[in-house]
């Protein structure tokens, strides 16, 4: 399924982050993510502030040849056709490199892999939700007779929501609806194939999402990145918890309890070291590991989850902690850095797309914002020490939290950083010879 964690390094045939570099023995999917461009019926969903910017100089520097051109020609500039000419070029070379990002996003960034190989370059999105089941599905039966990994990031549930006919019109909630629905399909096949397979009661089966709504996902007054019920905000929203709450749902009959509701603090985290405690192996000595197996919170064996602290960030920036206070229950939330909505009370930020993580488009609190979950889950009313007699020492207690685990961080280069976010030639997946980027070898194969 979707990767979305980069492709190569220093060259196009590198694949240092491809997933077989990463402890995948098998990869097929998307490196990249799905976006509108990969559809091209929507408006343009990469940068596309920045695009509108790009094209309002382009806009300006057209305008400006034209005037000079007119004035030339009019004998109203005595300018020489050689600056005139040199301006054209200098406008076209500059309206190349920025089109090149960003105007053919779906032949660079839409396409489809097998291990190394690219199979579709753009992809075919109406027969990719049939690939990946099939791929599932063989993947499963290859490795029945041995403990397997099968890790199936669907692009469903995420704009531009590609649905197949057969599911166009089935749920009353609209496209997302019918998205939803087709998903949940999807999700059954797989479960279906495992159980017809005979490997029902020693599979462990985790579903989950990496991320609330999309709030600012929208077609008009159509809302097409779903809805967080009674949480504040949505995705990229690194501290409300109508980003970060997600569903998490498990599955594993003559083991675990059909229909228990666990109401303890986990992360998605938590799946590396549960997974590596399934495999009978250890957890890595030489660094701190921020997640916790799950199982013995899933059987019973404690009543509590391991964490009592979680550092909820944006990007690189820590933008709120969470407490579970384990001796009286209390989930103390703390946000020293919120978004600023556009418009002010819509809880979301539709001026810009998406909120920022920091600059202007963000609120700094000291003292933070502080609410009570256990009470106030929709965080709509902030405590103060007129308010909330304890709010001093929990906010000291988190403070305290927040610079221990600091100590635990190791600075990295940033990913996000202007250089690492233009496109690179260089580093381009190919299927043919670049530029010429195109091939179907599914339909080639079928």
């Amino acid at each position: 399924g979707k990767w979305h964690m980069g492709v190569n390094c220093k060259s196009r045939l590198d694949h240092c982050h491809h997933p077989l570099n990463h402890g995948f023995d098998y990869f097929y999917g998307m490196p990249s993510t799905l976006l509108n461009e990969c559809q091209g019926t929507d408006d343009p969903e990469l940068a596309k502030s920045l695009q509108d910017t790009y094209w309002l100089y382009t806009q300006m520097i057209i305008f400006s040849v034209l005037t000079l051109m007119i004035g030339k020609i009019t004998n109203l500039f005595s300018l020489k056709w050689k600056i005139i000419i040199c301006l054209a070029i200098c406008g076209l070379l500059y309206f190349i490199t920025w089109f090149s990002s960003y105007g053919f996003t779906k032949y660079w960034n839409c396409i489809l892999m097998r291990n190394y190989n690219i199979t579709e370059q753009p992809m075919n999105l109406e027969k990719t939700t049939s690939n990946m089941l099939k791929e599932a599905a063989s993947f499963i039966n290859r490795n029945k007779h041995r403990p397997f990994l099968l890790f199936v990031s669907l692009l469903h549930v995420h704009t531009p929501l590609i649905t197949t006919e057969k599911f166009l019109g089935r749920s009353r909630h609209g496209l997302y609806g019918d998205n939803v629905e087709e998903m949940d399909w999807v999700v059954g096949r797989v479960l279906d194939v495992v159980d017809k397979e005979g490997l029902k009661n020693t599979t462990f089966v985790y579903f989950a999402s990496d991320h609330g709504g999309s709030l600012e996902a929208h077609r008009g007054n159509v809302q097409l990145g779903g809805w967080n019920g009674i949480y504040k905000g949505g995705k990229g929203m690194g501290g409300w918890e109508g980003g970060i709450r997600v569903p998490g749902i498990i599955r594993w009959p003559g083991v675990l309890p059909a229909g228990k509701v666990i109401d303890e603090m986990t992360s998605l985290m938590d799946i590396f070291p549960t997974v590596v405690h399934l495999a009978g192996g250890a957890v890595p000595q030489d660094r701190v590991i921020d997640g916790r197996t799950l199982l013995p919170l899933l059987q019973g064996t404690v009543l509590h989850s391991g964490h009592e602290f979680m550092f909820h960030y944006c990007g690189v920036f820590l933008h709120a902690v969470r407490w579970h206070q384990k001796d009286s229950g209390t989930i103390w939330k703390a946000h020293y850095t919120t978004p600023v909505f556009q418009p002010e009370a819509s809880g979301a930020c539709f001026g810009r797309g998406i909120c920022p993580c920091f600059g202007d488009g963000v609120t700094h609190h000291d003292p933070p914002l502080l609410f009570d979950l256990s009470q106030d889950p929709s965080e709509a009313n902030p405590l103060s020490t007129d308010t909330e007699p304890l709010f001093n020492t929990v906010t000291r207690r988190i403070r305290k939290a927040v610079e221990e685990h600091r100590k635990t961080l190791t600075p990295v280069p940033e990913q996000l950083s202007p250089y690492n976010n233009i496109w690179k030639p260089w580093l381009q997946p190919c299927c043919g010879t670049f530029p010429f980027c195109w091939c179907d070898e599914e339909n080639n194969k079928a």
